[in-house]
Formats: C-alpha cells, structure tokens, sequence
C-alpha cells in the first residue's frame, strides 16, 4: 500500500491541496491512502472545507485519521467546558474551529455558551471524525502516531519504554499525545520507525543535527529523520507548508488496541 502521510493540517486546507497535488496524491492510479496524524483543526479559517475533503475520503475509504492533542481539547471544549472560551481553548485555537464548524458567532456563543457546545457536538467532525480516529497505525516497518507512544517521562528529561505500549490505556494515550516525540525517541524507541507530528520539525534539527534555529530564517520545517523517527510537522501557521511524505509499506490486520483499550 501507498500511503501519503500528513501531520498537523491544523485547519489549512489550501496548504494540505498543494501538498498532495506536489505529491501526487490525486492522479495516483494504484491503491493508495492518506494517512493524517492527529490535529486537524484549531489554527487556519479553512475549517469547513477541510472538514468536508476529510468525509469525502472517509466515504472513499482513502484515509486513515490518528487523534491528536487538538482532537482531546475539543472534546474537552464541547464536553467538560461546556462551550465557554476558557484561555486554553482560546489560545489554541480550539474555540476558533468550533466557531467555525457552527456558524456562532463570538458574542452569541459566549451568552449561549451551551448551544454552542450542543451545537458543536453535531457537527460531522464530532459525530464522524473525531470518532473514526485511531491513537496509532501499523504497518510491516512503521507506527505512525501523533506525538510519541505511550512512555513515561522522567524528572531528568529522558522517557523509559513501554514495551507493551500497544496495550497502553486511554489516558496513556492521551499524555502521549503531548510528548515531543524527536526528545523522547532517543530512549523509548521502538523496533519499528515511528511517523510522529505534533512537534515543529525544525527542533530535532536544531537541536540534534546543529544546523539552523527553531524559528529564524534558517529554520528547517522539512521532516526531521533519524534512526527510528520521522518527524513531519512543519509548523504550517508560521510556514505556511505542509510536509507529505510517501511512504510504500505491506499492510496489516489492525488490532483493537489501535483504539486504546489495554491495560497499562
């Protein structure tokens, strides 16, 4: 299978176009997918087109979606917030993308805060999307997930494995999700390569290759890779890009636990 692998769209609908028409993504006349790990939304103003490309390939079946960070805060908004543009959602740009998706507009969403919520709970990425995501994909050689497997932090900044990271709880995978994954995989590595966003690129590169700053204009946003990583988010709300990588694999049977049912 083929699969054209994508991170961190965070709302930016005409970058992720370009970067499937430079990858080839929509002439591609063998069997073939997109894989978008984790953060859809809760950045750029294309939320609704984007929200409509990602259900015309769900109803193709020619996409895999991974649950990122961004995914929980909005289901932390509509949910437990109850609408109400508390400072995380806000900044992150979570409250933006349900505006959005809803049509509310800010004075009306704060005064009905739970309309809002109700309001944001029916749209398709909620009902449809957010529910089809996976916590991770598996292939012959790669995982592709969104900031790291499940591991745990230490206090002096390295992570200690989790072997049976596959078996790994909810909540697990929900700090897992935070975790930079271009810090954590120099001692939770897997066997496999592990396909992570979350974390602009330019700081593996920076930090571990010595070559460029995180954010000047020597800053590197292309993926980062190195033996056992790769690394794709390209900070799209400040470059403007959206890093597509392909990559050619065997598929597999997916378990149960690509929807975090285990036990640690």
């Amino acid at each position: 299978m083929r699969y054209y692998v994508t991170s961190d769209t965070h709302g930016f609908y005409a970058a992720l176009e370009t970067a499937l028409n430079t990858a080839g993504f929509f002439e591609d006349a063998q069997p073939h997918k997109l894989l978008i790990i984790g953060d859809l939304f809760d950045r750029g103003d294309e939320a609704l087109r984007l929200q409509e490309f990602v259900l015309e390939q769900m109803e193709k079946d020619l996409v895999i979606l991974i649950k990122g960070n961004h995914e929980d805060m909005f289901e932390q908004l509509v949910t437990e917030d109850k609408g109400l543009p508390y400072g995380v959602h806000v900044h992150n740009g979570t409250y933006d993308t349900a505006l959005q998706l809803t049509g509310f507009n800010k004075t009306l969403a704060e005064i009905r805060h739970y309309d809002f919520a109700e309001a944001a709970m029916r749209t398709p990425y909620y009902q449809k999307i957010i529910p089809a995501m996976l916590d991770y994909y598996e292939t012959k050689n790669y995982v592709f997930t969104h900031g790291w497997l499940p591991c745990y932090p230490t206090k002096s900044g390295s992570y200690d494995r989790i072997e049976d990271w596959r078996h790994a709880l909810k909540d697990s995978w929900k700090r897992a999700r935070w975790y930079n994954g271009m810090d954590a995989f120099r001692t939770a590595y897997d066997d496999k390569t592990v396909v992570c966003g979350h974390w602009h690129a330019s700081y593996g590169h920076s930090r571990y290759e010595h070559r460029g700053s995180e954010f000047g204009e020597d800053a590197d946003f292309t993926p980062f890779m190195a033996s056992g990583i790769i690394a794709l988010d390209a900070c799209t709300a400040h470059t403007g890009f959206i890093n597509c990588m392909i990559i050619d694999d065997e598929e597999l049977t997916q378990p149960e636990t690509a929807h975090a049912q285990g036990e640690i």
